[in-house]
């Protein structure tokens, strides 16, 4: 199940640590420590680890992954945490694929679906709420740049290269980036289909 039981107690300083966490070194291990080291003390606000977990911008041991250091560009930091709570809430995505607009009420009903009855209602309420409040300060409709960035090489593009093969794979070639077109041939014994598909197959390559 692609649903994160990791949740916060309270969200009110949800906003303050990740402005904090944009604004310092990367540890080499995020601890509560570390956490500390940036004014945030209180036992409920150590809780962000687990969730910083599930996102996936640490790893099991709490080392920084290339999401977090995505995340410190703040021109595209809003876009690196809506990338992640797509991902981690993969499962409540699927019922929804806007599911950050969701009431707290449906949100919470959608995942007692999901855990089939296996958390209870306080755990489904902490979940929800958490859900909420990482959505608020994510971006959803912008992409992080590292997807930008070969759709504007696919773009630099003139013309694109067709390159034919003999397996009824085709492979075009567009700004660096490669394309494979695999062709299911019909079921038929007549060379005259083949050659139709094969001739159509061509044409359409050399445009």
């Amino acid at each position: 199940m692609a649903l994160p039981t990791s949740y916060l107690t309270s969200s009110k300083n949800l906003e303050s640590i990740f402005d904090a966490i944009r604004n310092a070194k990367a540890p080499e291990k995020f601890t509560t420590r570390f956490l500390e080291s940036l004014d945030f003390k209180s036992t409920s606000d150590r809780l962000v680890i687990g969730v910083l977990k599930a996102l996936g911008f640490l790893d099991a041991e709490g080392r920084p992954q290339e999401r977090y250091f995505r995340f410190l560009d703040q021109t595209q930091s809003a876009a690196v945490l809506g990338e992640a709570i797509e991902e981690a809430y993969s499962d409540l995505y699927q019922i929804n694929k806007q599911a950050h607009t969701l009431s707290k009420a449906d949100i919470t009903n959608k995942l007692k679906t999901l855990s089939q009855g296996q958390l209870s209602e306080a755990v489904l309420d902490k979940i929800s709420m958490t859900f909420g409040a990482l959505a608020k300060l994510a971006d959803f409709g912008k992409r992080p740049a590292v997807a930008i960035q070969s759709e504007e090489q696919a773009d630099q593009s003139i013309l694109p290269n067709p390159v034919s093969t003999a397996s009824g794979v085709s492979t075009k070639t567009l700004g660096g980036l490669h394309y494979n077109i695999q062709i299911i041939l019909p079921e038929s014994r007549d060379p005259k289909v083949y050659d139709a598909l094969f001739r159509s197959l061509r044409e359409h390559l050399l445009l």
